[in-house]
């Protein structure tokens, strides 16, 4: 491992001194809040209130979650539906799907301008991406390839970042030059992770450093696949399985946590460039883009711990030692089962697994996909029986996505960003829809509950 060749920093910045605890316990003591206040002045933590529905905070045409069907007055539980620019996300798919083609162009298409494309549209638009789909003269060298790290999501938003100084008009917020701002981070999004993974696997692990030029004939998806595998060789389900996983991870509503982070920091008035690193920070996060990796090392300690893959008693078991905290990673939870608003299904998921099917049989891996398909039934049972929930609870799309990646020899680092590569286009339609529409900063209220206190001299304390 060459990792120290380049860990430069002098220890006192990552070291945690002694000095560091004894601060720890300060904050501690001083920034713990009663639970209880949160119920007293009937605050909506996580802006999400008793029942687990979202506050609403604002309004948007770009796609719309439905999770619940209104009977008598009463919301009552029903089969999840996306919808993009209203348009049914099933039907969407089934439609490029059923005409061969690739949908996230498409998608993209959709989202920012709000209409489906002709084909002439489509095709000038892709055109479009592909003249965009390159970086600045020696970025890959003096950006990329001189500082790498293991985290490819730190390596993006910095590579982001550093994209405002190339931008003549970096800070220009009127809507053509954010849209072509928004254009251009969506084509060099791909080149930024994919060469950030390759010099990382080169400087960490001593592989060969491989950087292929994007091919301007060739699609999002495909252009991954040709970038990141040395001979730059993919089969066709291959390419439209991965392009259907960024068209699934493009939107999901104003309200999940780095497309509101793209709302709140588009609100302060500030450069396209700064919107997206923030945005791109939250995506990073467990708990939002970082799940799919928690359900393939969740699966993995499965396979080591369960001696029968097909026995249902045993899977069972696992499972409820997920929950009462005593496998995996003592969290008590079974990742990739349940979501925020969806309580029967995942419509992302249903999609998505009815093509996993085909890629599991092409890979000889379809032993896994069973297991996987017993699990998120047994899953369903298992919390049900064990939780006290207020809804259904279902598979999501993080439950198949993170299957599909290591079947596409994906690795672990990549997971996340292509989740970025994806989302990009809903970050880029909400922001300007929140430049077009709003004018007022963003800025919920906080409730001080500190008691109020007298100042003391120094010498008194």
């Amino acid at each position: 491992m060459l990792e120290s060749k380049f860990n430069t920093l002098d220890s006192k910045y990552s070291k945690i001194t002694p000095e560091i605890m004894e601060l720890t316990e300060l904050c501690l003591k001083n920034s713990k809040i009663d639970a209880e206040l949160y119920t007293k002045y009937k605050v909506n933590r996580g802006l999400r209130d008793l029942n687990g529905n979202g506050v609403l905070t604002g309004l948007t045409e770009i796609s719309e979650i439905q999770a619940f069907d209104n009977v008598d007055g009463e919301k009552v539980p029903c089969e999840g539906k996306l919808f993009y620019r209203g348009i049914d996300i099933e039907t969407f798919v089934d439609g490029f799907v059923k005409e061969k083609r690739f949908g996230f162009e498409e998608a993209t298409y959709l989202l920012i301008f709000g209409n489906l494309p002709t084909r002439k549209q489509l095709a000038d638009f892709s055109d479009l991406l592909a003249q965009y789909r390159s970086l600045p003269t020696s970025f890959a060298r003096d950006i990329i390839m001189k500082s790498p790290t293991s985290d490819m999501m730190n390596t993006l938003a910095r590579s982001v970042l550093t994209l405002h100084a190339y931008d003549t008009k970096a800070n220009d917020i009127t809507i053509p030059n954010v849209l072509r701002q928004s254009l251009l981070l969506t084509a060099v999004f791909p080149l930024l992770s994919v060469y950030g993974y390759q010099t990382y696997r080169h400087y960490f692990s001593g592989d060969s450093l491989v950087i292929h030029t994007p091919r301007p004939e060739l699609s999002t998806a495909e252009n991954i696949l040709y970038m990141l595998r040395a001979n730059s060789k993919y089969t066709e389900l291959e390419a439209k399985i991965l392009d259907l996983a960024l068209v699934l991870h493009a939107e999901h509503g104003g309200g999940n946590n780095s497309t509101f982070t793209t709302h709140v920091v588009s609100s302060s008035g500030t450069d396209t460039y700064s919107v997206v690193a923030a945005s791109l920070g939250s995506l990073k996060g467990p708990k939002h883009g970082g799940a799919n990796i928690k359900v393939v090392q969740m699966f993995e300690d499965m396979k080591k711990n369960v001696s029968d893959w097909t026995s249902e008693e045993q899977i069972t078991a696992y499972l409820r030692d997920l929950l009462h905290k005593k496998a995996f990673d003592q969290a008590g939870l079974i990742y990739g089962m349940g979501h925020a608003v969806y309580s029967l299904s995942d419509p992302r998921a249903n999609i998505f697994k009815k093509f996993v099917e085909s890629l599991s049989e092409e890979k000889g891996r379809m032993e896994e996909f069973k297991m996987y398909a017993m699990v998120e039934r047994l899953a369903a049972e298992v919390i049900t029986e064990e939780r006290k929930i207020y809804k259904g609870v279902s598979a999501n799309i993080d439950f198949y996505s993170g299957f599909v990646y290591s079947m596409l020899d994906l690795p672990l680092e990549l997971y996340t960003p292509i989740f970025a590569i994806a989302r990009i286009s809903g970050w880029s339609a909400h922001r300007i829809e929140e430049l077009i529409n709003a004018g007022k900063i963003i800025r919920p209220a906080y409730k001080s509950v500190a008691a109020k206190r007298e100042y003391v001299s120094i010498e008194e304390r």
